[in-house]
């Protein structure tokens, strides 16, 4: 059965329309800056984007009409000073916001109409998005520490974190109040003794020195007439690490005390305004928080506690006076991005008591994020929770493998391990604000005999809370569980960046482009990578060059940066303008990517590069790293010469169309066998990459991929690569007609394969291909580089592609194979355009086939080459001719079921 195409109706809407004026279509999903309903924009042109809900076959967008002012009822009603399209005649689904100069703290409503295919209008949907400062100008609030310690004054060494308060008067009614703050390392805001929102780890992370960000809060519920409260506590994160590690955050330049910067604006109803800010009237103490790391732990001691703290009354006269210090960078701007949160409960699945002081809970699957305690015990009474992803011989969680990462200086600040000293004052719970952690088991240990049950600890998953899109389901569970596992990686390593790993490293490596599609196809992940690649801008050399780590301390400007690391910054924002039909980000980094080019064309006139780290952890056979790093320069080549292309640059578009055309040619006479049909040994990795990257020379296509073939067959139809054979073995496959020997290959259950991991009891995906739950592995068993397996389900299985021709699934390029050793697979991805479903089973020799193509999209069919239509029909028209063009069948928009047979 069809899934039912989700109705987008926006909540704010619904204030404005009564059902019985919505038409058979209408606007839905009204995003601004890829968010609904944002506060704090900052960008003067935002982008303003929906889609088209409408059920009905061959569904188009003819015109559409934006209108965009102060006040909902008139833009309603079609009246806005600030913008008005007028009835524009265009399919697209994205504006960019070009009306009069936006002003700074506004709340701007925006109403979208549209006309559909016979020209009929709907009734216009209305959304709102609300400014922040817009310029750095606008701040009052200055920037304050704690400067506390006697003789230490504002020492980064200083352990505990500290706690900042503000009491005010609000004399008259409020009709709305806003909080705008800014923070170097980490923060927690309150107002009258309630946390303000649910995001952690806020501000994410970035180059401190270069680009600060702020987080806005609409916290008129929390005020009162009267007497207020603000408290705000203050965490290091990546600012003031103060633990020694193998990436030397220690030694950063920005390092220091962490500080913050804030603006709570106040609108009366008598329209006045009064701002309280940050300023020398604040009030500091130490906290109980003696100590926190993002990279280690944190540790807590209840009898510290100050009841009160963050409410109005409470007596601070032992407070001490803030410290006033510089702004961080000139660059505050807002984060505009889906915050990290706690998205998940997992509760423990076994428990097991050691002693009377030690107890090992197992949340039966591996997680990034936190635990949460409940106890209770005598005043004093010490716990330790180690946090650990394996366990030893021992039976108990092993960390060996962690050592070379954490370098301490003495016992104090174990790795993975809180610490926790309870009041004494009945149960009690404990949770890190400002650290997580990588993990599936937690010992915790006490310093007195202690009575604990399952209830008594629960696990959180943690992560950038990117919205759900894509979704998998096959006839084969080992496959659904890979799609799942490869989720939980994805997103374990998400968090406000994407990482490697969410215990030992929690780095940013710039081969995260190689699963971007991952995330794209699975995920709504635009704003995110946004940040990231503004990191990277953060990042650049003027010669070019990128650090192998982004955010960077410094290091990694001298190894693991090559052509195959870095090529982060060309191959995310063109994937981005695919999936999204938006080119913001790849204007953005256009220079950026030219740079990086250039410095390679400088030091490699023969169109080859060695520069690179190669196939990373490859099960046995590793190909030449000339050979794969000159392939990516040749793909940032490619797409410099595409983005030129673009932007009307056809000097630029002329130069790097040679370069491509130069490197290709190097490639293909050094390493191309044009008798065998091998490029040089012949390895999965090398001749995989060439043809999925587009370097195989049209007339050898069909050799190469044999060659493919005879490799994979000579491996018992197992992979033989490691993380950049990986993007390419399984779509080379499918791409050209090989999808059985594809399927093969991605649903093995033995050693190396995803599905061997799985087998062996794995929830997430792991760092190299010969571990299976293996106690006392070295490695990680949290790694996502190997997580293209999900990307290659939606291409192949459902056979989902961007057309290049019209991004954004403007057409949809639907290329599914009917695998042999699948009884059905159903794929469905909710694109910028709507859901696309591509399901299929097997009905004795016939396939059926149902698709969902959304409305103001079409798309084109193209069957593998011995497959043919039988029968088509469409909901609600019955049975149809198909239009059959050169490149396949066109599909305009509706469900469709085809009957598909042997030719």
């Amino acid at each position: 059965m069809f899934l039912k195409i989700k109705k987008y109706i926006s909540i704010v809407s619904m204030a404005f329309l009564s059902l019985s004026q919505l038409a058979a279509f209408e606007p839905g999903n009204l995003r601004c800056e890829y968010l609904t309903c944002p506060l704090g924009i900052d960008v003067p042109a935002p982008r303003l984007s929906w889609i088209l809900v409408d059920d009905r076959y061959g569904a188009l967008q003819t015109a559409y009409r934006l209108v965009v002012g102060t006040d909902s009822a008139d833009v309603a009603a079609g009246h806005g000073y600030a913008w008005d399209t007028r009835e524009t005649a265009s399919c697209d689904m994205l504006a960019v916001y070009s009306g009069n100069p936006l002003e700074s703290f506004t709340k701007y409503y925006w109403s979208v109409r549209i006309w559909d295919k016979d020209g009929a209008e709907s009734a216009p949907v209305v959304s709102f998005f609300e400014t922040g400062m817009m310029a750095f100008g606008k701040w009052k609030g200055t920037w304050i520490s704690d400067g506390y310690s006697p003789g230490l004054g504002n020492d980064k060494n200083v352990k505990p974190a500290p706690y900042f308060r503000k009491e005010f008067t609000a004399a008259k009614k409020i009709k709305s109040a806003r909080a705008y703050i800014a923070v170097a390392g980490l923060y927690e805001l309150y107002i009258n003794g309630e946390r303000i929102g649910d995001h952690r780890l806020d501000p994410a992370i970035t180059k401190f020195d270069r680009r600060t960000l702020y987080v806005v809060y609409d916290v008129t519920r929390q005020l009162q007439n009267g007497k207020n409260a603000i408290g705000v506590l203050l965490g290091n994160g990546w600012y003031n690490h103060q633990s020694i590690n193998i990436w030397y955050y220690h030694l950063v330049p920005w390092r220091d005390r962490p500080a913050f910067c804030m603006d709570l604006r106040l609108t009366y109803e008598d329209g006045t305004v009064e701002t309280i800010s940050s300023n020398q009237s604040w009030k500091t103490s130490l906290s109980p928080l003696v100590f926190n790391n993002i990279f280690t732990g944190e540790h807590y001691d209840a009898r510290l506690e100050q009841p009160g703290w963050n409410k109005a009354g409470f007596d601070d006269s032992q407070w001490k006076d803030i410290f006033v210090r510089t702004a961080p960078s000139q660059r505050i701007l807002s984060q505009q991005f889906h915050p990290i949160r706690n998205t998940e409960e997992i509760p423990v699945k076994t428990l097991k008591k050691i002693d009377d002081r030690t107890y090992l809970f197992d949340l039966g699957r591996n997680i990034a994020g936190v635990s949460e305690l409940r106890v209770q015990g005598a005043a004093g009474t010490e716990l330790r929770l180690l946090h650990g992803e394996t366990l030893g011989a021992d039976g108990l969680p092993n960390m060996e493998h962690l050592a070379s990462f954490h370098r301490p200086e003495d016992d104090s600040d174990p790795f993975g391990t809180d610490i926790f000293t309870l009041s004494g004052k009945g149960e009690e719970s404990f949770m890190s604000r400002f650290n997580y952690k990588g993990f599936q088991y937690v010992k915790v240990t006490a310093s007195e005999p202690i009575t604990l049950t399952e209830e008594s600890l629960t696990g959180w998953f943690m992560h950038t809370d990117v919205p759900p899109v894509g979704h998998i389901e096959t006839s084969n569970p080992t496959i659904n569980k890979i799609w799942w596992a490869t989720n939980n990686s994805y997103l374990s390593n998400l968090q406000g960046y994407p990482t490697d790993c969410p215990h030992r490293e929690k780095m940013g490596w710039g081969d995260a482009y190689l699963i971007s599609e991952t995330g794209l196809f699975n995920f709504d992940g635009i704003t995110i990578y946004e940040k990231w690649l503004a990191d990277h801008r953060d990042e650049q050399q003027p010669n070019g060059i990128f650090p192998s780590k982004i955010p960077s301390s410094g290091d990694g400007y001298t190894w693991a940066n090559g052509i195959d690391w870095t090529s982060s910054i060309a191959v995310i924002p063109w994937n981005i303008y695919m999936y999204y039909g938006d080119s913001r980000l790849l204007i953005a980094c256009y220079e950026h990517i030219q740079r990086l080019v250039d410095h390679v064309t400088d030091s490699s006139p023969d169109g080859l590069t060695s520069w690179g780290l190669g196939d990373w952890v490859p099960y046995k056979s590793r190909a030449s790293v000339e050979l794969t790093s000159s392939i990516h320069y040749y793909v940032d080549a490619q797409i410099l010469t595409k983005t030129a292309r673009l932007l009307g640059n056809k000097k630029d578009e002329n130069k790097y169309a040679a370069l491509s055309a130069k490197i290709k040619d190097a490639i293909n006479n050094k390493y191309l066998d044009r008798e065998t049909g091998i490029y040089r040994e012949g390895f999965q990795t090398g001749l995989s990459m060439a043809l999925f990257w587009g370097v195989v020379p049209d007339d050898m296509k069909a050799k190469v991929a044999s060659s493919l073939v005879k490799m994979v067959k000579a491996n018992n139809y197992h992979l033989d690569v490691g993380e950049l054979g990986c993007k390419s073995l399984l779509n080379a496959l499918s791409e050209n007609d090989y999808g059985d020997i594809a399927y093969r290959v991605a649903s093995q259950e033995t050693v190396p394969s995803w599905g061997y991991w799985i087998v062996n009891g794995a929830t997430t995906l792991y760092e190299d291909w010969t571990s299976a739950a293996v106690n006392n592995h070295a490695g990680s068993l949290n790694h996502v580089l190997f997580g293209e397996i999900s990307e290659w389900f939606y291409k192949a299985l459902g056979g989902i592609h961007p057309d290049p021709e019209k991004p954004g699934f403007k057409n949809i390029l639907l290329q599914p194979n009917f695998v042999a050793g699948l009884n059905y697979s159903k794929v469905s991805y909710d694109s910028p355009r709507g859901l696309i479903e591509s399901n299929w089973e097997r009905k004795g020799s016939t396939v059926i086939y149902q698709v969902t193509v959304p409305a103001n999209a079409t798309a084109t069919l193209t069957l593998p080459s011995k497959m043919q239509v039988k029968k088509a029909e469409v909901s609600a028209q019955g049975v149809v001719n198909l239009t059959k063009k050169e490149n396949g069948y066109h599909l305009p928009a509706g469900q469709y079921v085809f009957t598909i047979g042997q030719k």
